[in-house]
């Protein structure tokens, strides 16, 4: 009785975007936990320069698991969100008297992984879980017997 779908989450991965990793949290931690449809509400209401990078991702990742494994868009949570810091690109730039100001650009590694929660439910004793659709067929089976 016990199935488990190996392929229930999905993720994608965006390496080398010029953003701080310390403003990017501050937005990655408004939106996890929360379903498909309210993260792109919520970053599309943010006022961040770093919504719009994130809100892509979170498109790719959405259009992988519709692709790739045909879940429904309406069914998916963000499950994990983690932001790395990348490299940093080091440059001077010239000030008075010869001399030269560094500048630092920072870049993070933004990885989001999505959760499919249509196909699998809770047991009322929490043991295992149960594949919606493998419960609806045997309901229709004793219901045809009876």
């Amino acid at each position: 009785m016990r199935r488990k779908n190996p392929y229930r989450e999905v993720s994608a991965l965006g390496q080398h975007i010029s953003l701080s990793a310390h403003k990017t949290r501050r937005v990655i931690d408004e939106i996890r936990g929360h379903s498909y449809e309210e993260t792109l509400m919520i970053l599309e209401l943010m006022p961040y320069q770093v919504c719009y990078p994130i809100l892509k991702l979170v498109y790719s990742a959405a259009a992988n698991a519709s692709h790739n494994f045909g879940f429904n868009k309406t069914s998916l949570v963000i499950n994990k969100v983690e932001v790395n810091e990348g490299t940093t690109v080091k440059k001077l730039k010239p000030r008075a008297r010869g001399r030269g100001y560094p500048i630092k650009r920072t870049t993070c590694h933004i990885s989001i992984v999505l959760k499919d929660t249509s196909w699998y439910e809770y047991d009322e004793n929490k043991e295992y879980l149960l594949c919606l659709n493998f419960k609806k067929m045997n309901e229709k089976k004793r219901s045809t017997q009876i």
